[in-house]
C-alpha cells in the first residue's frame, strides 16, 4: 500500500494484446438463474510491500482465490448490505445518510478500497518487492442475482431459446461488481479477454471484437471469445445473452444489431438511420469512431432505456417501431444518438474521479444537442434547451441546488457542500435519481455556456484534442502515465480550453460548476419620452434556496419600430436601473414595414401600441446564456406583438405563458392567428391551444361565437359539406397531425358559466371518435385515438350529488354514461387488437381514474391492480400503478400502500420497483407536516428496513427509498414513533446540552416556537436549569447521535481527556452526577417527555430560578 492508503497496484498491462483482465463465464443456467465462472487479473505492483489486494465484488460467492498459482486467504466484507447495525430505535434520516455515505466510502475503489480483500501469500512478498507481475485467479458463482445481471425468463412452454429467455448486465454508474469481481472504478483501465459458454441456440454479445466461436464436441454448447484491446474500465464492460436475431447494418458493416425473436422487421426500420448519426459525430469531432465495432442490443425489462458500454449499447426493446408509427420515431432516434455520443465521451474517454463526471455528461449531452439541431432544426433545439433550462431551474429552486463539481475537504460533515440535501453527493451511489438526472441536464447546459464564451469552433477543437490524445494513448503498450490520457479531469479539460482558445473561463466555471444555484431576475421598464430612453429595472432574488447572485454581462433585445437592437448590460453588485437609448421615435399613422431580428420586414397593425413609445417588445437574455428564471413585466399588447412577430420559438412560448394573465379579445385574436399560421412551429401552436382554452374560460361571460378552436378544427380537418364529420385520416403532414391530436384535448378543458364542459364540445369529441376512419392512412392512428380518450377525460367535471345518493351505473349522468361507454368499448377492443405500446389502454386507465376522482363511478383500485400485475406491458403497468398511488393518497388506504410496498420488494422488473417509489415520492400519501392515519410505527420500520438492508442490490432503488422516507418523515425522527430512551444529549466537545437530535420535532429544527405545554415535570426543572446558561437555542450536532449505550461509553471516554477550566469542568461534574444515578434507568435521568423538558428549558421564569 501507498502511505496515503491508496492501493499500490494497477490492473493494467505491459504488453499490448496480452491479457490485462480475463473473464470466463462457463455456465449460465436460466432455469436456476445462476452463473459460474472465473476471472483472472494481471496486476503490476507500483510499490514494494504490497501484501493485500482489494477488489470490488457484491453478491458473488467466491470459492477460491489463487495468486500466481498459490492459494491465497481472503476476507469478504460489504458494509452496504446493512447500513446501520447497532441501533434499533433510531429512525433518523440524517444519521442514515451519514452512515450510508461512510459505508459506500469504505468500499470505494477510487480510495483503494473494496469488499474483497485478498492476502498476498508470504512466498510472493519478495516477488512483489521486485515489482514483478501478479496473476490473481478468482473462482466465483452467482445465484439468483438481485441486481447487476437481470434474467428475463418468460413463463411458458418450450426450450429457453423458444421462450425468448435472455440475461443482460445493468445497473446505475459503476455496478460491474454485481456480476464479477473487479476493480469497479472508471479510472482503472485495462485490456480485456472475455469468454462466455452458452447453449447452442443462444448468442452472447459483449465488448470488443468477436475473435471466434467454438462449439463443444456434442454441438450442444458454444463459447464466444471477445477481445477488447482498447484499455477500458471494468464499469464499462457489459454482457447480453439470448436467442437474438442478428442484423448487420447494411450501411456500416462493422455495426451489428441484435433483437429478440420475431422483431427483426422492426429492428431493420428502427436502426436504418444510425449510420447518419455516426457520420455526423465523426464529422463534427473530426475523429473516427474509436472502437473497431459497435453493437446495439434491444432487450426486454430494461433497467434504463439507454445504457452505453464500451463498443456496445443496451436498449429497451420498447424503442423498436415500424414505419407506421410517428410519435415514437423521433424519441427512438434521440436515444440512439445519445448512446453513440456516450461511446466517445463516457466509454472511450473515461473519468479520473466522480467529481469529473460533469465533463463527460456535459460533452456527450452537448454534441447530442448539436446532432439534434442538425436533425430536427433550430426550433426543436431551442425548444429543448428552454425545456431543460426550465427543469433545472425548477429543481434547484425546489431542492436548494445542484453542484456539478463537488470538492470535499478532509474535514467533517460541516464541510459538506450540499448540506441542504437529504443525501450525500460524495458518491454517485448515494445520489437521488432525480438529482442525477438534473445533474446531467445542468452539465450539458453549462457546456453550452462555455461554447457561448469561447465559440463552437474552439469547443469542437477541444473535444478533438481530447479524443486525439486518448486515441494515441490507447494504442500504446502499457505505461500507466500514457493511459491516463484516456481519463478526463476537470482541471485537464479547463487547461485544454485555455490552450486552444486562449480565453480565461474561470469566472464562468466558478459561477456554474464550483457552486450550485440558479439566477432569478425580475424585470420591469418605463419609457422616458423626453430623453427617448428605455429605463429598465432588473432586480435579483439571491436569498431564496437554490438561487445565487449574478454579476456579469446580460443581453437585452429591444424590438423598436425601426428594427431589433441588442444591448449588453453589465449587471453589477448593486446596480438595478439601466438606461438604454432608443433608436426610433414614436410615429403615428405612418405606414412603414418594420424590420425584425432575422432581417424580415413585416406590416404590423400598430393601433394597439402606446402612441408615445417606439417599443414593440423587450426580451431579457434571449439566448439563454445564463441559467436563470426571468419574470418580466410588459403590457399585454407587447406580449401579443411578441407572439405574432418574434421569430424565435422561445420568445413565442414565453409570450403564450404571459398571455394567460391577459384574457382579452386581443389575446384571443393573437392566439387564433398563431393557430392558423402554418409556418409557425408546431409546438408553439400546440401550446397556443391550451392557452386559448384558459383565456376562453376566463372570458366565459363575454365570449361570443362558437367554442374556442371548434370552427378552426372544422375548417382544417372536417368535411366541407358535413362539418361534424371528420375527414378520413391523412397524417402525411406531421405539423397538422400534431395539431389535430392536440386541439380536441385542449377544447375539452373549456367550461361554461356553470363550470361544466359545453355539451356542444363533448358531442363534437364523441363524433370525432365515432367517425374516425384510418383505412386509407399509411400511418397508425393509435396516438390520435389515445388523445381523443384524454380529451373525454378532460371534459369530466365533479359530480353533483343529490341528497347524498350513492352513485350507481343506473343513475349515471347521461353525458358521463356516453364517456364511460366509449372508454369500455376502447378497452375491450384493445384486448382483441392491441395498439402500439398499448397507448389506448393507458389513456383509458387514466380516464377511469378521473371519473372515480370526480365522483361519477365508485372509487375502487381493483381494476388498476389487475392491470399493474407482472405480465402486462410496462406503460400499462405504470399507468395502473399511478392510479393506485393516487387512490392511496385520496382514500388514505393503508391496504393499498402495503400492496405497493410489497411490489417494491418483490416485482421482477427493476424499473417498476424504482418507478413505484418515484411515484409515491412525487404524489405521497402524506408528508412530514401532516397528520395521517397511514403514518404509524410499522410503516416507519418497513421503510427503514427497505432502505437499510432491503435494497443493497440496487443503488437506484435504495436512493429512491431514501427519497420516499424523506418526503414522508423529513430528516429527523418520524413524529409517529414513541420517544426513545434518551431525552437529553450532552455534547462535551461543544460544551452544550442539546435535545437528542433523534427526537427533535422538525418544527423545532426550523426554530419555530412550539405550542406551550403544561405538563412540565418538577423533577427535571432544577437539572435542566443548570444547563440553560450554556446555550440559548437547541442545536443539532450529528456527531453526537448514537444509541444510548454508545452515547454513554463515548462520553465516559471523553471525561478522561484533559478539559478546559470553567464550563467544561462544571459539565464534567454534572455528567459524573448523572452516571452515579444511572442505575435508576435512562428514562429517569434523561427526562420524561420531550415537550416537558423542552419547555422547562426554554422558560425564562425557570432560568431565573
Amino acid at each position: 500500500f501507498h502511505p496515503s492508503g491508496k492501493q499500490g497496484s494497477k490492473t493494467m498491462n505491459r504488453k499490448k494484446g496480452d491479457k490485462g483482465f480475463e473473464i470466463c463465464i462457463n455456465n449460465i443456467n436460466f432455469q436456476r438463474k445462476s452463473v459460474v465462472g472465473y476471472v483472472e487479473l494481471t496486476i503490476f505492483p507500483t510499490v514494494a510491500n504490497l501484501n493485500r489486494i482489494k477488489l470490488n465484488s457484491k453478491q458473488c460467492r467466491i470459492y477460491r482465490v489463487r495468486v500466481n498459482d498459490l492459494e491465497a486467504a481472503f476476507i469478504y466484507n460489504d458494509p452496504t448490505l446493512e447500513v446501520c447495525h447497532h441501533e434499533s430505535k433510531q429512525r433518523n434520516l440524517n444519521y442514515f445518510s451519514n452512515a450510508y455515505a461512510a459505508a459506500v466510502s469504505a468500499v470505494d475503489p477510487d480510495a483503494g478500497n473494496g469488499e474483497l480483500c485478498i492476502k498476498v501469500p508470504s512466498e510472493l512478498w519478495k516477488h512483489v518487492d521486485e515489482l514483478k507481475v501478479l496473476k490473481v485467479h478468482i473462482n466465483f458463482s452467482l445465484d439468483q442475482p438481485k441486481g447487476g445481471l437481470h434474467f428475463v425468463v418468460p413463463n411458458m412452454e418450450g426450450s429457453m431459446a423458444e421462450r425468448g429467455a435472455h440475461v443482460f448486465s445493468c445497473g446505475y454508474q459503476n455496478s460491474t461488481r454485481f456480476w464479477f469481481p473487479c476493480v469497479d472504478s472508471y479510472s482503472e483501465l485495462c485490456t480485456w479477454k472475455l469468454e462466455y459458454t452458452v447453449d447452442a441456440a443462444m448468442v452472447a454479445v459483449s465488448n470488443g471484437d468477436l475473435v471466434e466461436t467454438v462449439y463443444t464436441h456434442d454441438m450442444r454448447k458454444k463459447t464466444f471469445h471477445y477481445m477488447l484491446t482498447i484499455p477500458t474500465a471494468a464499469s464499462n464492460i457489459s454482457l447480453a445473452i439470448g436467442p437474438f436475431e442478428i442484423l448487420v447494418d447494411p450501411y456500416m458493416h462493422e455495426v451489428t444489431h441484435f433483437c429478440l425473436p420475431q422483431l427483426l422487421p422492426l429492428l431493420k426500420h428502427t436502426t436504418s438511420y444510425l449510420h447518419e448519426v455516426f457520420e455526423f459525430y465523426e464529422e463534427i469531432l473530426t475523429c473516427r469512431y474509436p472502437y473497431s465495432c459497435f453493437k446495439t442490443v434491444f432487450i426486454d425489462e430494461a433497467y434504463v432505456e439507454v445504457a452505453a458500454y464500451a463498443s456496445m449499447s443496451i436498449f429497451s426493446t420498447n424503442l423498436l417501431h415500424s414505419a407506421m408509427i410517428i410519435d415514437e420515431t423521433p424519441l427512438t432516434r434521440r436515444c440512439l444518438a445519445q448512446a453513440l455520443a456516450q461511446q466517445f465521451f463516457g466509454c472511450f474517454i473515461s473519468r479520473m474521479s466522480w467529481s469529473d463526471e460533469w465533463v463527460l455528461k456535459g460533452i456527450s449531452g452537448y454534441i447530442y444537442g448539436l446532432w439534434m439541431k442538425k436533425t430536427f432544426g433550430v426550433n426543436e433545439y431551442r425548444h429543448w434547451i428552454k425545456q431543460e433550462l426550465d427543469q433545472i431551474v425548477a429543481y434547484e429552486l425546489k431542492t436548494g441546488g445542484v453542484l456539478l463539481h463537488p470538492i470535499f475537504g478532509g474535514g467533517k460533515e460541516k464541510d459538506n457542500p450540499a448540506s441542504h440535501l437529504h443525501f450525500s453527493i460524495k458518491h454517485p451511489h448515494t445520489l437521488s435519481w432525480e438529482y442525477y438526472t438534473m445533474f446531467q441536464c445542468k452539465a450539458h447546459l453549462v457546456m453550452r455556456l462555455i461554447e457561448n464564451r469561447i465559440s463552437m469552433e474552439f469547443m469542437l477543437q477541444v473535444f478533438n484534442k481530447l479524443l486525439s490524445l486518448a486515441s494515441t494513448a490507447s494504442s500504446q503498450k502499457f505505461q500507466s502515465h500514457m493511459w491516463s490520457q484516456m481519463l478526463v479531469s476537470t482541471s485537464g479539460f479547463l487547461k485544454s480550453i485555455s490552450n486552444v482558445s486562449g480565453k480565461d473561463i474561470q469566472p464562468l466555471i466558478k459561477q456554474w460548476v464550483d457552486q450550485s444555484g440558479v439566477v432569478k431576475f425580475y424585470g420591469s421598464f418605463a419609457f422616458n419620452r423626453k430623453r427617448n430612453v428605455l429605463e429598465l429595472e432588473i432586480k435579483q432574488d439571491y436569498t431564496s434556496p437554490g438561487t445565487q447572485k449574478y454579476v456579469g454581462p446580460l443581453k437585452v433585445t429591444v424590438q423598436e419600430l425601426d428594427g431589433s437592437f441588442n444591448h449588453t448590460l453589465q449587471i453589477e453588485e448593486n446596480s438595478l436601473k439601466h438606461d438604454i437609448p432608443c433608436h426610433s421615435k414614436s410615429r403615428r399613422n405612418k405606414k412603414k414595414k418594420i424590420p425584425l431580428m432575422n432581417g424580415e420586414e413585416v406590416d404590423m397593425d400598430l393601433s394597439a401600441m402606446d402612441a408615445d413609445s417606439p417599443l414593440l417588445w423587450i426580451r431579457i437574455d434571449p439566448d439563454m446564456s445564463v441559467l436563470r428564471k426571468v419574470e418580466f413585466e410588459q403590457s399585454d399588447f407587447m406580449w401579443q406583438y411578441q407572439l405574432r412577430y418574434e421569430r424565435d420559438v422561445v420568445a413565442q412560448e414565453e409570450a403564450i405563458l404571459a398571455l394567460e394573465k391577459f384574457p382579452t379579445p386581443a389575446s384571443r385574436l393573437a392566439l387564433t392567428d398563431i393557430l392558423e399560421q402554418e409556418q409557425c412551429f408546431y409546438r408553439v401552436r400546440m401550446m397556443a391551444c391550451f392557452c386559448l382554452a384558459k383565456i376562453a374560460n376566463s372570458m366565459v361571460s363575454t365570449w361570443t361565437g362558437p367554442p374556442a378552436m371548434k370552427s378552426l378544427f372544422t375548417r382544417m380537418f372536417c368535411c366541407k359539406t358535413c362539418p361534424n364529420i371528420v375527414k378520413t385520416n391523412n397524417f402525411m403532414n406531421f405539423q397538422s397531425y400534431f395539431l389535430q391530436k392536440t386541439m380536441p384535448v385542449a377544447m375539452a378543458l373549456l367550461r361554461d358559466v356553470h363550470n361544466l364542459c359545453p355539451k356542444e364540445v363533448l358531442m363534437f369529441i364523441l363524433d370525432l371518435i365515432k367517425y374516425n376512419d384510418n383505412r386509407k392512412n399509411k400511418f397508425s392512428d393509435n396516438y390520435y385515438r389515445a388523445e381523443l380518450i384524454d380529451a373525454l377525460a378532460n371534459s369530466v367535471t365533479p359530480a353533483v350529488s343529490v341528497n347524498n345518493e350513492v352513485r350507481t351505473l343506473d343513475n349515471l349522468n347521461p353525458d358521463v354514461r356516453l364517456i364511460l361507454e366509449e372508454i369500455t368499448r376502447f378497452l375491450n377492443m384493445e384486448k382483441l387488437l392491441p395498439s402500439y405500446r398499448h397507448t389506448i389502454t393507458v389513456s383509458c386507465l387514466k380516464a377511469i381514474r378521473v371519473l372515480q376522482k370526480n365522483g361519477h363511478v365508485p372509487s375502487d383500485p381493483a381494476l388498476f391492480k389487475s392491470y399493474a400485475e407482472y405480465g402486462h406491458f410496462i406503460d400499462v403497468r405504470i399507468a395502473a400503478l399511478d392510479a393506485v398511488v393516487d387512490y392511496t393518497k385520496v382514500d388514505r388506504s393503508y391496504e393499498e400502500l402495503q400492496w405497493l410496498l410489497t411490489m417494491v420488494q418483490n416485482d421482477p422488473v427493476p424499473y417498476i420497483r424504482h418507478k413505484i417509489l418515484d411515484m409515491l415520492t412525487k404524489n405521497p400519501p402524506f408528508t412530514k407536516n401532516m397528520e395521517s392515519p397511514l403514518c404509524n410505527e410499522a410503516l416507519v420500520d418497513q421503510l427503514w428496513k427497505l432502505m437499510n438492508s432491503g435494497t443493497s442490490h440496487d443503488w437506484r432503488l435504495r436512493c429512491g427509498a431514501v427519497d420516499l422516507y424523506f418526503t414522508l418523515f423529513g430528516l429527523s425522527r418520524p413524529s409517529c414513533l414513541p420517544l426513545p430512551e434518551l431525552g437529553l444529549v450532552l455534547n462535551l466537545k461543544e460544551k452544550k446540552a442539546v435535545l437528542n437530535p433523534t427526537i427533535i420535532p422538525e418544527s423545532v429544527v426550523n426554530n419555530q416556537e412550539p405550542v406551550n405545554s403544561t405538563n412540565n415535570h418538577g423533577q427535571s426543572v432544577g437539572f435542566q436549569n443548570t444547563f440553560s446558561n450554556s446555550q440559548e437555542e437547541e442545536e443539532i450536532d450529528m456527531d453526537t447521535v448514537h444509541d444510548s449505550q454508545a452515547f454513554i461509553y463515548h462520553h465516559l471516554n471523553m471525561l478522561e481527556r484533559p478539559s478546559t477550566p470553567g464550563m467544561s469542568k462544571f459539565i464534567g461534574k454534572m455528567i459524573v452526577w448523572i452516571f452515579q444515578r444511572f442505575q435508576l434507568g435512562v428514562g429517569f435521568v434523561f427526562f420524561f417527555t420531550t415537550t416537558g423538558m423542552y419547555h422547562a428549558y426554554k422558560s425564562e421564569k425557570l432560568r431565573k430560578k
